[in-house]
């Protein structure tokens, strides 16, 4: 018979579930940003959030939205419409292009996205297909 804690559910024939680590990890990444002079280790982000990979994401999010700014070697992809005060700035591509095409599509206004590895901006102009 099988002791019920040591599996997780529908873990049965997969072996014990390893519980969590008790110490954060050794390899968690670091973050700086210069305009706080600060640096920090992302333990928390890996240990209690368990964001996993996406921990420097999550951490620069966080970081913009209570700074007001990103922190260093993060570039966000910034779309702004053309017509109205709206734009957004998202660490992919495809989160900016999303918003550039759905506020197209509601307003029929261009939106421009610009990035630092485009030579000049993407514009959204027609509805997407």
């Amino acid at each position: 018979m099988t002791d019920d804690t040591d599996f997780g559910a529908g873990d049965e024939g997969r072996g014990p579930v390893a519980p969590p680590p008790d110490e954060p990890p050794d390899d968690a990444p670091t973050v700086s940003c210069t305009r706080c002079d600060r640096e920090w280790t992302l333990e928390y982000e890996l240990s209690d959030l368990q964001v996993g990979n996406q921990a420097v994401e999550q951490f620069a999010l966080d970081h913009q939205r209570h700074t007001g700014h990103f922190p260093d070697d993060v570039r966000p992809w910034r779309a702004t419409c053309r017509r109205c005060p709206e734009s957004v700035e998202r660490l992919r591509e495809d989160a900016a292009r999303r918003w550039a095409e759905i506020h197209r599509r509601h307003t029929r206004h261009a939106v421009a996205l610009t990035h630092e590895s485009l030579a000049e901006p993407d514009i959204v102009d027609r509805d997407a297909p």
